[in-house]
């Protein structure tokens, strides 16, 4: 019994934190129901001095003090002769986009590109680090309009593929003035597909009848509720054709060297392949190219990071309060059990 009412204890702890917290966020999305805009940071790091880091701890590790010496003083002497006559190596700006079905990212995306440009030269370079295996057509073709911005302002763009480009995430990778990738990195897939379940037999059998009411003919093609038809079927396949035709038409803009014909199957290739087929450029890793050009060239690794609202911030608070409770009363029970 002192059991039961103990876990009962804890239940009724636990539901009041709950319902505080919710109490807390609908208060929280009632302040802010008028939509203000949200803001973020920059962040900019040096990959000059992430890669310089790494090689300073592999030098610890396996040279004696006489050699640390003789390289550390090697080193100073080279950096006050750089600093003596002046830099002018080129910058490289490194972006990182890692898509998911509704581009999400491209909110990131979006500020990085904006300030790069506000200081960038044609003499400069971007380097995007994209994995994205595709998703909504409108997300992925705003995510690929701001990447043309880079072209426009005619600054060298790099799109770097160490694992995925496909679909949605090629129509972004595609822009790039070189585009590099790994050996086994899943490249291609320049097709369109929509999938539809329907269960108006099910409800048909179960005596459900659903009305599908629309203005226009073709307001409404195939539906999941009500009974499609052989006409509107082929409305949705006309309009499927219409997106990959104009799919296959950015691809020929930015990639003319492509025989769109016989890649814009829907295929997926792997990045071997894929340089053959001209969908690639290079087979080469994103390490591999930022170490070597960080020999060469300053390069500023950009994130945006967005400002997380009052209503994310309580919940991210109360989450951690219920998870401090619920491990609480987990450690309490068994102690109970375990005596």
């Amino acid at each position: 019994m002192d059991f039961l009412l103990e876990y009962a204890g804890f239940l009724a702890r636990a539901v009041t934190v709950l319902i505080v917290v919710m109490m807390i966020l609908s208060f929280a999305t009632a302040m802010r129901a008028r939509g203000r805009t949200r803001s973020g940071e920059l962040l900019v790091s040096s990959l000059n001095e992430f890669y310089a880091d790494l090689k300073e701890q592999v030098e610890h590790s396996v040279l004696d003090k006489s050699q640390l010496k003789a390289l550390k003083k090697a080193k100073k002497l080279k950096d006050k002769q750089a600093a003596k006559e002046g830099s002018d190596k080129k910058r490289v700006y490194v972006l990182d986009f890692d898509g998911d079905i509704k581009a999400s990212a491209v909110e990131n995306l979006r500020h990085e590109i904006t300030a790069l440009l506000s200081i960038a030269q044609p003499s400069d370079e971007v380097v995007v680090r994209l994995e994205s295996g595709g998703g909504m057509v409108h997300s992925y073709g705003f995510a690929a309009s701001q990447l043309a911005r880079i072209r426009e302002a005619q600054i060298p763009l790099t799109v770097c593929i160490d694992k995925v480009a496909a679909s949605g995430g090629y129509m972004m990778a595609c822009i790039g003035d070189k585009i590099l990738s790994a050996p086994f990195a899943a490249v291609g897939s320049i097709g369109v597909v929509a999938q539809i379940p329907n269960i108006h037999r099910l409800l048909k059998k179960n005596n459900i009848d659903v009305e599908v009411l629309t203005a226009g003919d073709y307001k409404r093609t195939l539906t999941m509720l009500g009974e499609n038809t052989e006409p509107a079927r082929q409305k949705f396949l006309q309009e499927l054709q219409t997106t990959h035709d104009l799919f296959k038409q950015f691809v020929a803009r930015f990639r003319p060297q492509l025989d769109i014909d016989a890649v814009a199957t829907g295929e997926v290739w792997l990045g071997t392949d894929a340089q053959r087929l001209a969908l690639v450029d290079t087979l080469q890793t994103s390490d591999e190219y930022l170490s070597k050009s960080a020999q060469e060239a300053d390069i500023y690794l950009l994130e945006f990071t967005q400002k997380k609202s009052l209503q994310e911030r309580v919940g991210l608070t109360a989450g951690a309060a219920v998870e401090r409770v619920a491990e609480k009363g987990w450690e309490r029970l068994q102690q109970r059990f375990m005596g």
